[in-house]
């Protein structure tokens, strides 16, 4: 009798431990179908120009986004909150710090145009289907697939950013179809709002976007595209047509992106990019007429060499020539009469790991201007260059 109890016992104590291990496993297998993760970073740095003003109202920097403030000052706190299930998911992106500001300009629409809108922190904010393995839809608002750098500083080994990246989209919002070709070819197509008006369409027209990529383990491709009417026809006020009103035609931007491993310690990366948008059209009161005169744009190439010295050390080289047309960026590099001029920057940055998480970015940079109307030396006369210096430490967690 005594040997069946000790059986029975034996029994539901390996039932049980069964129904626990089993338990065990389901969980197991939901957390790895769905997965949620918090990331970010924190950067700062120090700045100072060599043959120009550094501080007061005269303080110059280069035109590029980010890293234009001079002596200690902010970059930005990213804070990532992601969920990746095994069919759907989302994040949410949030930046705070001057960085962030210059990264969403367009996005606090909503308070009026007065930057007290909710979504002044908004990086990116997308939810994703994956239909099938080959097919993925993201609806919201992500940064831009144009251009070789990303608005986060751990993602760039430069700690200042390019011409290009500066005056390309940073973010769309709308909806876009990723597809799997094939193990190395892969396709995007997407519609969006005008350039970096994330919040909402306040303009009433829409971008379309395209890229095609081509990736291999040494290697990746990618050739954008974006064409789009980014201001509409509307008087931002009333939403009317008001007479001698113009309207911006057209904008068309194709870029290329392109990086090879040469050795296991030696990078190469490319980018180059045309950006131009049609003269549009003008409002008489009665009538809408095309403007005449030609496109304004600008275009540009970049290298970026990287070397690795170390496990802890490396040193890049980032030369850019960017050229805008008929004016068409104003402030940026220097223009003739015509609106043309063509700036030259050289950049050389190192970066140096402390640990897992934080990486210091020493930075000499160049800027030569084709004019002498926008850089002036310490003595206040015009100048067609400037030479800079940058410290920056990048946190990333």
């Amino acid at each position: 009798m005594k040997k069946i109890q000790l059986l029975i016992v034996a029994l539901l104590i390996i039932g049980s431990t069964n129904s626990f291990a089993q338990e065990v496993i389901i969980i197991e297998e939901e957390e790895e179908t769905s997965k949620f993760s918090f990331s970010g970073s924190v950067d700062a740095y120090f700045r100072t120009n060599f043959n120009a003003p550094s501080k007061g109202e005269n303080a110059l920097a280069p035109a590029s986004s980010f890293a234009n403030l001079n002596g200690f000052s902010l970059g930005m706190a990213n804070i990532i909150a992601s969920y990746e299930g095994k069919k759907v998911g989302a994040v949410a992106d949030l930046v705070f710090g001057p960085r962030g500001e210059d990264a969403v300009f367009g996005s606090p629409l909503y308070g009026g145009g007065t930057g007290a809108g909710s979504s002044q922190i908004v990086n990116q904010l997308y939810v994703y289907w994956n239909v099938s393995d080959a097919v993925t839809l993201t609806f919201g608002n992500f940064n831009t697939f144009l251009g070789y750098e990303v608005i986060s500083p751990t993602g760039n080994f430069n700690y200042s950013t390019s011409y290009m990246f500066s005056y390309g989209p940073f973010s769309h919002t709308g909806l876009k179809a990723d597809f799997a070709l094939s193990d190395n070819w892969s396709l995007m197509a997407a519609v969006m709002n005008p350039t970096d008006m994330t919040e909402f369409n306040m303009a009433g027209t829409y971008t379309l976007g395209a890229q095609l990529g081509y990736s291999t383990d040494a290697s990746s491709t990618y050739l954008n595209f974006v064409y789009g009417d980014q201001d509409g026809k509307l008087d931002m006020d009333n939403g009317s047509l008001v007479p001698g009103q113009t309207s911006m035609g057209s904008t068309f931007q194709v870029d290329l992106t392109t990086g090879f491993d040469l050795t296991e310690s030696l990078f190469l990366g490319i980018n180059t990019t045309y950006n131009t948008t049609s003269a549009g059209e003008m409002y008489s009161g009665s009538s809408v007429s095309d403007e005449s005169g030609d496109g304004s744009g600008f275009y540009g190439f970049a290298g970026y060499l990287q070397a690795a010295t170390s496990e802890n050390f490396s040193l890049g080289l980032r030369g850019e020539y960017f050229s805008v047309f008929n004016g068409g960026l104003d402030g940026v590099v220097g223009l003739d009469g015509n609106g043309d001029g063509n700036v030259f920057a050289l950049t050389l940055s190192g970066n140096a790991k402390i640990g897992n998480n934080l990486t210091l970015i020493p930075e000499l940079r160049l800027d030569s201007m084709s004019e002498d109307n926008l850089f002036y030396d310490t003595k206040l006369a015009p100048s067609k260059s400037l030479a800079s210096f940058v410290l920056a430490a990048v946190f990333a967690f």
